[in-house]
């Protein structure tokens, strides 16, 4: 069953390696450049034009070594998967519409903003509907209407306060790579060390599933989940793809994602959480999306309250840029702030399987 894994991150890999400059050759020929703020850091005017929609390399990079490391080992995909990938998939198209007004229409706004968030109400929608029907032997559906940290806790919110606590979590989340991805490689690398943390806790939730009866290590602490092996297959694809994606787009940067491929990490970050019923711990190992996040908000509060900015200029990357830090340099330390994060947060997923003994 592990070989899965380890297909879909092989494949997944290699996929983005070759492909992606592939694709560079393809958006460059069509003109598909990058639009660059006026207002930004100066130094980034040098990437005005350079290829954006990268994010079409690793969803299609990750969807295909799913499916060919089933087809490879012989099984069959699961709900979960599906759903997940179709959050990823669903967000992404989203992305990809709204990208392509901005270059093709050349209109800097992309979509309007009640399009764009009717684009994903929708996905999100039809995701948290879908996600909690398909129960398994054992009653477990792809999603749970309880909350959850590292397993579920409390009583049921049921499904109408789910479906709006998960189309919280999607909008909150890919917004949140949306505006860490301001600088070369700083969103895909952040998001390589959370996807490869949840594909651990995938392999863990199997080998600890309620479902293995007197195999397990710890009885009183097992997991109620529906396909968490399935959950760390796409997580390795995933950290696989963006790796290989990775390789091109860290600085000088030959393609950006876009916000076909922000939106999309964001989209299925999220639903690996719903699915793992690690909600609120994704909060914790993607802590570096939620400090970007804080810093426009902050920004944007301070401003309109006081009339003055807390940061020279939000997201925080780029106040750091303007203190005079290079890009990489505020990249690599971000990096190292999501890697601290995603520690504490498989900290934490261990302590309370540990605590339960």
């Amino acid at each position: 069953m592990m070989k899965q894994i380890l297909f879909a991150g092989v494949i997944g890999l290699f996929l983005t390696l070759v492909g992606t400059p592939l694709l560079i050759k393809l958006l460059a020929r069509k003109g598909y450049g990058q639009y660059i703020r006026d207002d930004g850091p100066r130094e980034h005017a040098s990437k005005r034009g350079t290829p954006t929609m990268g994010g079409i390399a690793f969803i299609f990079a990750t969807v295909a070594a799913y499916f060919l490391a089933k087809v490879i080992t012989g099984y069959t995909p699961t709900y979960s998967g599906l759903l997940v990938l179709g959050l990823m998939c669903g967000m992404g198209l989203v992305g990809f519409l709204d990208d392509y007004i901005k270059i093709v229409k050349r209109r800097s706004l992309g979509l309007r903003a009640k399009a764009k968030m009717a684009g994903q109400l929708i996905v999100g929608i039809a995701f948290a509907v879908l996600a909690l029907m398909f129960p398994d032997a054992r009653n477990n559906t792809p999603a749970s209407d309880r909350l959850s940290f590292i397993t579920d806790f409390g009583w049921k919110i049921g499904p109408v306060l789910f479906v709006v606590w998960a189309l919280f979590m999607i909008l909150a989340m890919s917004n949140g790579v949306n505006l860490t991805d301001g600088l070369d490689g700083l969103a895909t690398g952040a998001s390589v060390l959370v996807f490869g943390a949840y594909t651990f806790i995938g392999v863990w939730q199997f080998q600890e599933s309620c479902a293995n009866g007197e195999t397990l290590t710890n009885p009183n602490a097992c997991y109620e989940v529906r396909d968490p092996l399935d959950l760390a297959v796409i997580a390795s694809a995933l950290m696989g793809a963006c790796l290989g994606f990775l390789w091109w787009n860290t600085s000088p940067a030959k393609i950006f994602m876009g916000d076909t491929g922000s939106l999309a990490l964001g989209g299925v970050l999220t639903g690996l959480a719903i699915c793992s019923r690690t909600e609120l711990l994704v909060a914790i190992m993607g802590g570096l999306f939620v400090l970007i996040t804080m810093s426009v908000v902050i920004q944007v509060g301070s401003f309109k309250m006081t009339g003055k900015r807390v940061f020279r200029m939000a997201p925080l990357q780029h106040h750091f840029e303007l203190k005079g830090w290079s890009e990489v340099l505020v990249v690599v330390r971000f990096w190292i702030i999501q890697g601290i994060c995603v520690i504490v947060g498989l900290g934490l997923f261990y302590a309370g399987w540990a605590a339960e003994k």
